[in-house]
């Protein structure tokens, strides 16, 4: 009901991505001319799984952003894989219907599979970022580090519950 309210959040969102994305791209930058040439063999050795698909899961998540958005946000109907147009759907005091349109939306196997994919490396990098944050902040040290870094872990799993309930529920039929 509150249109420049959730614009403005959404150009927040927007703005807040775009410096996130422009930060991951000189980090790496700078990342890779400290270290030009490669390890003769690479053994990671105190680096995550995380830590080190940071890139490709920031982009496997940026395209899931994208394809969300035009989904649920711009609802284009060639998107959903439905054949419904979402824009038309109404709740009885002439809403929109955005119950019908996740339960219509998710009860695509795909459609959902590739959301349950999005949430799970969305929580596999916010678990690294998590715990990054609080080391680049200097409040990360052997004392807290295994609390912060469970914290990171819980805090991704949650995540991932929570998100990827409402497209199994779906699918399950716990949820029409």
């Amino acid at each position: 009901s509150k249109p420049e309210l959730v614009w403005s959040a959404r150009f927040g969102l927007i703005i807040i991505v775009i410096m996130h994305i422009w930060a991951a791209i000189n980090h790496s930058t700078e990342n890779r001319a400290a270290r030009p040439t490669g390890y003769a063999t690479n053994r990671p050795v105190g680096s995550t799984y995380a830590s080190r698909t940071m890139l490709m899961s920031g982009l496997i998540i940026f395209c899931f952003i994208v394809y969300h958005l035009l989904h649920f946000t711009v609802q284009l109907p060639a998107i959903n894989l439905t054949g419904q147009n979402f824009t038309q759907l109404e709740d009885p005091v002439h809403h929109h219907d955005v119950y019908r349109m996740m339960v219509i939306g998710f009860s695509n196997i795909w459609v959902s599979l590739f959301y349950i994919l999005g949430m799970v490396l969305l929580s596999l990098h916010l678990s690294h970022g998590v715990s990054s944050m609080f080391q680049s902040l200097g409040l990360k040290n052997r004392k807290y580090a295994v609390a912060i870094d469970r914290f990171a872990l819980v805090s991704a799993i949650v995540l991932i519950i929570g998100f990827c309930s409402i497209p199994i529920a779906i699918l399950t039929g716990i949820i029409r």
